[in-house]
C-alpha cells in the first residue's frame, strides 16, 4: 500500500537557517499545520529585542507569509497557540491585541501561554497556526 506524505513548504522570503519547513500540507484534508513563527527578520535575526508587540506582528507577519505559500490565509486558520515570554499579564494581553487585530475579521479559536524563555536569544513571542485548505 503506498501513501503519500505531507507536503512541506519553506517559502523565500522566510529566514532559511531553521531546522525545519515553515508548513506542511496533510495529504487528505488540506490540513496545513505551521511551524512556530518566529519574530526573525530574513537573515535570521530576532527583531525588536525587548518590544512584545513588535514581536508579535513579526511573527504572525511570518505566519501569514507561510501560510500565503501554500494558499492559505487567516481567513482559513482553525486554530493558533501563542506562546510569550512575560512575567506579567499585559505582556499577555499586549500580544494577544496585536495577534486579533492581524487576523481580523477572522476569529479561530486561540490558546494564549505565558512561557519562561523560547528557542532564539532575545525571542519573546511565537505563534503556530493549524489551517484549512481546499485539497
Amino acid at each position: 500500500m503506498s501513501r503519500s506524505g505531507p507536503t512541506f513548504v519553506s517559502p523565500q522570503g522566510l529566514y532559511a537557517g531553521v531546522p525545519y519547513e515553515y508548513a506542511a500540507v496533510a495529504p487528505t484534508g488540506g490540513t496545513v499545520f505551521s511551524a512556530g513563527a518566529c519574530p526573525l527578520d530574513a537573515d535570521g535575526r530576532v527583531v525588536a529585542p525587548g518590544d512584545h508587540e513588535a514581536q508579535a506582528r513579526a511573527a504572525v507577519a511570518n505566519l501569514l507569509f507561510a501560510l500565503e505559500a501554500v494558499g492559505a490565509g487567516a481567513g482559513v486558520l482553525v486554530m493558533t497557540t501563542d506562546y510569550v515570554v512575560a512575567s506579567e499579564r499585559a505582556d499577555l494581553v499586549g500580544v494577544w491585541r496585536v495577534v486579533e487585530t492581524a487576523l481580523a475579521p477572522s476569529r479561530p479559536p486561540s490558546t494564549l501561554l505565558g512561557v519562561a524563555f523560547l528557542g532564539y536569544p532575545e525571542q519573546l513571542v511565537e505563534i503556530e497556526g493549524i489551517a484549512s485548505i481546499d485539497p
